[in-house]
């Protein structure tokens, strides 16, 4: 097996095709597997991605060369066979599969194996090699079921509501918070968000994409209006002044992350909730495992100690330095989009 893929310090090279996959230093031609910030950068000449993460980044990156294409519509560049498969991880994202002269390299980006309903249901793809995350790449992460995680959301702000309090729920703006919406809207209340998610509902309406309503916090939105009420917010606002408008609240936090206990205490929440974007460590060991890659490349999260594992049961596996990875924890990219409160 050759090497469709190069490590450099630009980002994943193809040197056959000559483009980069979510490179992280501005390049010519890059293939874009979703639309988060530490995957999606300023500065390239030509941008490759899925129909769905073309406004995103056009909201994050403002105008570019974007060309879209469809999930499994093959693109070629010199020769280089290149399709988008769903990842599952957030509206639009992407696994990148490349095929030249027989070989076969899969870029997952970041995935999560349970189908939310609006992400792309993602299906492992056959290949040589396979450079997959780890971000929870530790046997303690193992999630629970969706639908049991959104009904204990949901009770979680029945009781809110019975105590007189108002529920701030915290999660990253774009995709944690398309499914808190997602989670809330059986409940048939108003659903009120911060700034940076109106902006990403925006962006992801312009796909066409249907989600249910939501009303925006603005200035002129009054103390009674928000009274018992549910409110959506990245972690940017978490502590600040914004949050003084909804007094009194609670604060519960939707993260991965908060499968550790003491998560809960460090975020000063009321209320933490195990609701990850990505793969657990389950999820990450079956669809490294369905792909039958000859070698698995392991990237951003907990890389050693996956790779180690993979290794200790037959698999070829090597870790790779990569520039992304923590969006769940990085609160930087919550804030790229202008919020007027």
């Amino acid at each position: 097996m050759g090497q469709l893929l190069s490590f450099t310090d630009k980002g994943l090279y193809c040197p056959a095709g000559d483009f980069y996959i979510d490179p992280w230093r501005p390049v010519a031609k890059a293939v874009i597997t979703h639309a988060h910030s530490d995957h999606a950068r300023w500065g390239h000449q030509y941008y490759l991605c899925h129909t769905y993460t073309k406004p995103i980044l056009q909201a994050r990156l403002g105008n570019n060369h974007y060309e879209t294409v469809e999930w499994d519509e093959p693109v070629f560049m010199n020769g280089v066979k290149i399709s988008l498969h769903p990842a599952g991880h957030i509206i639009g994202s992407s696994q990148i599969r490349l095929e030249y002269k027989g070989e076969v390299w899969v870029v997952s980006g970041d995935y999560k194996t349970e189908d939310d309903g609006i992400s792309g249901a993602f299906t492992p793809i056959p290949c040589h090699a396979f450079i997959t995350e780890s971000t929870f790449g530790l046997p303690i992460y193992n999630w629970k079921k969706q639908a049991d995680i959104y009904n204990d959301i949901r009770q979680w702000v029945t009781h809110n509501q019975q105590q007189f309090n108002t529920s701030v729920i915290i999660g990253y703006s774009l995709g944690k918070a398309q499914r808190i919406i997602t989670a809330l809207a059986p409940l048939q209340q108003p659903i009120y968000v911060h700034g940076a998610i109106w902006n990403m509902q925006q962006a992801i309406a312009s796909a066409g994409i249907v989600l249910p309503e939501v009303i925006r916090v603005t200035p002129e939105t009054s103390k009674a209006e928000l009274k018992n009420s549910i409110v959506i917010a990245p972690s940017s606002a978490e502590d600040s002044p914004w949050m003084r408008r909804f007094s009194p609240y609670r604060v519960g936090v939707c993260s991965g992350w908060m499968q550790v206990r003491g998560n809960v205490r460090r975020h000063n929440a009321d209320a933490g909730f195990t609701l990850s974007d990505h793969a657990d460590w389950n999820g990450l060991l079956s669809s490294i495992a369905a792909t039958g890659a000859e070698k698995v490349y392991v990237t951003h999260g907990f890389q050693s100690t996956l790779s180690r594992y993979l290794n200790e049961k037959g698999i070829w596996s090597a870790e790779v330095k990569t520039e992304y990875g923590g969006e769940e924890e990085n609160a930087e990219a919550d804030t790229i989009t202008p919020v007027a409160e």
